[in-house]
């Protein structure tokens, strides 16, 4: 549909033909992830294992790669910092592990996911972006999952939320725009939303709403 290939010309991952993107509004059009990250607008992939996470590294040292320089400037290692950094995502996310010295690997897809977006953000952001946060995970884990999602929303972080889950995206979205082959086919309220007003504007119908 054309959503994915949206977050990451939004996390600066891919250049987009035309349009604009307003942050703030400002307008914006980031060049690299880097610069994303600069401004405030973090992403969380879909695919966890391939984008998302280093298997084979521990749970605090995966929770700190976006922030090496802020964690260990000039090259001394503060590996306290690190921990007590992971520790409080842990806490805060409810991840079921031995320490965060575990490996990511050795975690259930659920709890691998909340470690993902611990990663992002321990990078403190304005706007964090949400690519599918519940594939592949069970029920428990979901509803963890958009807890988490919630209490960040209400504490002022900006969500854009990406899913194909159309309960979740009912459930879990203020506003809610459809896209349909790269092409915006509907953009409604949660009021004006329901189940058969996404899937018609999914189809390629455009809808305005109300």
């Amino acid at each position: 549909a054309g959503r994915t290939e949206v977050a990451r010309v939004l996390f600066g991952i891919d250049r987009a033909d035309r349009g604009e993107v307003l942050l703030r509004g400002r307008p914006v059009m980031f060049d690299a992830p880097a610069a994303a990250l600069r401004a405030g607008v973090a992403y969380v992939p879909e695919d966890r294992h391939q984008q998302g996470l280093v298997l084979d590294f521990p749970i605090a040292s995966n929770v700190s790669l976006p922030i090496l320089s802020r964690l260990f400037p000039r090259l001394f290692m503060n590996r306290p910092a690190e921990r007590r950094l992971a520790e409080r995502y842990a806490s805060q996310f409810r991840v079921r592990m031995t320490d965060v010295e575990q490996l990511v690997s050795a975690l259930s897809g659920g709890n691998q996911q909340k470690v993902v977006i611990a990663k992002w953000l321990a990078t403190e952001p304005r706007v964090l972006i949400l690519d599918e946060p519940t594939r592949g995970i069970d029920i428990g884990a979901k509803v963890e999952v958009h807890r988490i999602i919630a209490e960040l929303a209400a504490a002022g972080l900006g969500i854009i939320l990406i899913s194909s889950d159309l309960p979740e995206v009912l459930a879990m979205s203020d506003r809610i725009l459809v896209m349909h082959e790269g092409r915006l086919t509907a953009e409604l309220s949660r009021a004006e939303a329901t189940e058969e007003r996404v899937m018609f504007a999914a189809t390629g119908q455009v809808t305005s709403g109300a």
